[in-house]
């Protein structure tokens, strides 16, 4: 008997699973669909949040930046747009930028919020008037959020975040939905905040340009000042019959308030006219008395350097009248005492003139700090000094003259308070007995004007630290009558 295969009958369990899958599929696609739609929402936000990013760093214009705010506010939140407004350093308050669907809608959204912020600006004017204190950030926030949100109505959805810079509210910004199903999600709130915060990165970061722009004009301004001074300063020593000159001013700032001068009686010495013989030219040069003169003016920066600029103008048309030291002093103090009463500030002067035919030093003090004479013939050191007041302080201020007969080998240090009053780090001052001490030791060791000028530089520098930098302009002029030898 032959076998016959029985077919096999589909089984009960078989179908129940594909009723199942089929009954199930909706819901799954569903939610893949679901899925999808926030992958490429997230995307478009990342997208949205990366170009808002290079933007911040691509743009050098503010402006420029300032307008994409209120659209991409408006995209990473699916709202139908955004206002930006700022508030203004005069306590204006004004609608910067503004995105919403162009037509007449839009017109009346910008004429609304213009209203709002003309009425917040006159609400400031007359909060601050009636109160002695500035207008709090708190009352310009309320204020501005009730008449944006009466301004746009009632029916829009709207949620406002304030532009913070440094702690302080200096804007805020709206985004703005007609739909009455729209929320303010906790996620739309942070969007709104993050594009909040680039706002005031940008703002920050283009009031920091300016800044530095600003500075940058006033260093290459110092820079030019700086160089003026210089030039105004004597580029080297004149050569003086029997004398051996050496100077030197280091400025504290670029700019500076010391001053020193080496100012010929006859100006017609400087430039001699063409003689048949180069000896009686160079003859007529160095015989003139020449001015030695040193000064200071109260302060550091540039309005000592421009008191200083003065000062030496006024006093080289001065010594032209060939008048006795206190009498060119007397009518300096003069002459300036209008214009340095007005800025508050003095000048300490110290004026000598040398006859190289006669080797006297005559010489009249206003308040400088006294030039220290070495003598060579008996090795000791006395002060160069006479009363005299501060130039600028008082307009009738009297000066008295004084003379001094110069030998072979004696030494004078012109100096200004930079020397004395340099400190180290314990507040120890380089004093007038150190300085004393200092040229003492120089005079009987060094062979020149400049080596002595070098060497108390030199211990000044010790003395501070020789990585420090005094806080005061320092200048030191040196003169010594030469050997007959």
């Amino acid at each position: 008997m032959t076998a016959r295969p029985i077919p096999r009958q589909p089984s009960s369990s078989t179908d129940s699973s594909s009723s199942s899958t089929a009954a199930e599929g909706t819901p799954v696609s569903a939610l893949k669909e679901l899925v999808a739609r926030l992958h490429r929402e997230q995307h478009k936000i990342q997208d949205l949040l990366s170009s808002l990013g290079f933007a911040l760093r691509s743009f050098n214009n503010l402006n420029q930046f300032l307008e994409l705010i209120p659209l991409m506010a408006s995209r990473v939140t699916d709202a139908d747009g955004g206002a930006l407004i700022l508030f203004k350093s005069n306590g204006q308050v004004r609608l910067e930028r503004l995105h919403c669907q162009e037509g007449q809608a839009c017109n009346d959204i910008r004429k609304a919020i213009e209203k709002a912020t003309r009425k917040v600006t006159a609400a400031n004017s007359e909060e601050g008037a009636a109160s002695t204190n500035s207008v709090s950030a708190d009352f310009i926030q309320s204020s501005l959020d009730e008449q944006v949100s009466q301004a746009l109505g009632a029916d829009v959805q709207l949620f406002g975040t304030p532009i913070l810079i440094k702690n302080a509210e200096r804007g805020r910004l709206y985004v703005f939905s007609h739909d009455p199903k729209y929320t303010w999600t906790a996620t739309r709130q942070k969007l709104v905040r993050l594009v909040a915060d680039q706002t005031a990165v940008a703002i920050a970061n283009d009031e920091l340009t300016v800044e530095l722009r600003k500075k940058e004009r006033l260093d290459r301004e110092l820079e030019i000042g700086a160089d003026i001074q210089l030039r105004l300063l004597p580029r080297e020593c004149p050569e003086i019959e029997g004398i051996d000159l050496a100077a030197m001013c280091k400025t504290a700032n670029r700019v500076g308030g010391d001053y020193y001068d080496f100012i010929p009686t006859n100006y017609d010495q400087l430039r001699p006219k063409k003689q048949d013989s180069t000896e009686a030219s160079d003859s007529q040069k160095v015989s003139v008395p020449w001015s030695v003169v040193i000064g200071d003016v109260m302060g550091k920066g540039v309005p000592a350097g421009l008191i200083m600029t003065m000062t030496r103008g006024m006093l080289r048309a001065e010594v032209l009248n060939r008048h006795s030291p206190a009498q060119i002093l007397q009518h300096l103090n003069r002459v300036m005492y209008a214009d340095l009463e007005n800025s508050n500030r003095f000048v300490t002067l110290f004026y000598s003139e040398y006859d190289p035919q006669t080797q006297i030093l005559s010489y009249s003090n206003a308040a400088h700090n006294p030039p220290l004479l070495w003598q060579a013939s008996t090795q000791s050191i006395v002060r160069l000094d006479t009363n005299g007041m501060l130039i600028g302080l008082e307009a009738d201020s009297k000066y008295e003259d004084a003379q001094v007969k110069l030998s072979e080998g004696d030494t004078i240090i012109y100096y200004t308070d930079g020397f004395t009053d340099a400190a180290n780090q314990n507040g120890d001052r380089f004093d007038e007995e150190n300085l004393t001490q200092s040229f003492q030791w120089a005079c009987e060791h060094c062979d020149s004007c400049q080596e002595i000028l070098d060497y108390l530089f030199e211990q000044v520098q010790l003395f501070i630290g020789s990585k420090n930098r005094n806080g005061d302009d320092m200048t030191l002029v040196v003169m010594q009558v030469k050997s007959s030898e």
